[in-house]
């Protein structure tokens, strides 16, 4: 089978295939702010479109798949350039764009206004243990139904779909954390320091968690560069990654994400674990797995590093808006589990193909 292969679940309709192209090409103009503000004309079709897009994909709890992938894709391109890629700097021409930067507001005010939906937030109780009870729960949870497929059912071109789907975070993973660590130093900030330190490998780049992501994409027989699979990535992971951006890039968000990173870290060793006994399963090998392996080890200790010496200090620095953490932490829960599970429908889909 194909690896590249699309499934319904990541082929754009044709209409939003010519409006996708028709923004990249936006992002290629040399000053994209003179070109719309001399030519205003030029923009119109695409910003009627958006309209319709955002309607049509936040209009009931579900929405139209086609709409919402279309514009995670959008929110997603103009995103990535808050990262440097190491690419041409021509790239990054328009980074500051004011049209941009409306656009990227369009899509995340009403989309963020959905996601606040899908979760219940708690505001009363014993703050800390409202923290502590989640995290407890999450170290060890019931397996879920796409965790056991993945350990057990999934084959070998489906192992290598997950590996491919998940790239598009695993190759540029912490970034967003590498975006709230300036300003005042304190205890806090020194410990997520750590955490970024030891997901970067210590300053070794042999031992960066991308580069053992790399590593296990090249002994599986995949392409390791950066967004190589971008088409094969479903919605609700882009909208994972955007969300981390959404959260990241406003400091007012700073206590959402220390939650929402809390839940990662506490999650990801059960998680990785499933991942990582199919790719023995499988017989992979030592490299094809090494990225879980090592996740799975040193997570275990980060996610206690983040109840103890950054959730429970900002709960007493922020009692009131501490519960900020518990709607960050809710939140990419469910963010999380809606992306495990498009993943486990790609692969299926792509395995009956």
């Amino acid at each position: 089978m194909n690896l590249n292969s699309q499934t319904d679940l990541t082929a754009l309709d044709f209409e939003y295939q010519e409006l996708e192209e028709e923004f990249k090409g936006l992002l290629e103009l040399d000053d994209l702010d003179r070109v719309v503000s001399e030519n205003p004309e030029r923009v119109e079709t695409f910003k009627s479109e958006l309209k319709v897009s955002l309607s049509d994909a936040f209009k009931s709890a579900e929405g139209c798949p086609q709409a919402h992938l279309f514009l995670q894709r959008i929110l997603y391109r103009i995103n990535r350039l808050k990262l440097f890629w190491y690419d041409g700097l021509e790239n990054y021409i328009n980074e500051d764009s004011a049209f941009l930067f409306s656009l990227r507001m369009e899509i995340e005010n009403t989309w963020q206004d959905w996601e606040s939906g899908n979760t219940v937030q708690q505001k009363s109780g014993d703050l800390n243990i409202a923290l502590g009870d989640r995290v407890e729960e999450d170290l060890q949870p019931e397996p879920s139904a796409e965790g056991l497929f993945i350990r057990n059912k999934i084959s070998k071109s489906g192992y290598q779909r997950l590996l491919a789907i998940t790239s598009l975070d695993g190759l540029v993973e912490a970034s967003q954390l590498s975006r709230m660590l300036g300003g005042v130093g304190n205890e806090v900030q020194t410990m997520l320091t750590r955490i970024l330190w030891e997901e970067y490998g210590s300053g070794k780049f042999s031992r960066k968690h991308s580069t053992h992501f790399a590593t296990m994409l090249e002994e599986c027989d995949l392409d390791s560069k950066p967004e190589a699979y971008f088409d094969l990535v479903p919605w609700e992971v882009l909208a994972n990654i955007n969300h981390s951006f959404f959260l990241s890039e406003r400091k007012k968000n700073f206590l959402r994400y220390v939650g929402g990173l809390l839940y990662t870290e506490v999650s990801v060793p059960a998680a990785f674990q499933n991942i990582k006994m199919a790719g023995e399963r499988l017989n992979m090998g030592d490299k094809g797995v090494s990225y879980w392996e090592l996740h799975i080890r040193e997570d275990i200790r980060h996610g206690q590093w983040m109840l103890d010496d950054v959730a429970f200090p900002l709960v007493e620095k922020y009692p009131e808006q501490g519960w900020d953490m518990v709607k960050g932490y809710d939140q990419q829960k469910f963010i999380s589990s809606r992306a495990t599970a498009a993943i486990v429908e790609s692969i299926r889909q792509f395995e009956n193909s």
